[in-house]
């Protein structure tokens, strides 16, 4: 699978009603980091469950 953004390989992959979106690690960030100055990565770490790996 290949990156929603580029021609990359996709490092990660989400899925959500059926649909794959897959990101490289640069883009990943990228997104990681808007969603972290939008608030939205408190509300996706609920909507996902994420705990940290200890």
């Amino acid at each position: 699978m290949n990156c929603h953004y580029c021609d990359q390989e996709a490092a990660f992959a989400a899925e959500s009603d059926g649909l794959r979106v897959g990101l490289c690690e640069e883009h990943f960030r990228e997104r990681l980091q808007e969603l972290a100055e939008a608030d939205g990565l408190e509300t996706l770490k609920e909507r996902v469950n994420v705990d940290r790996a200890e």
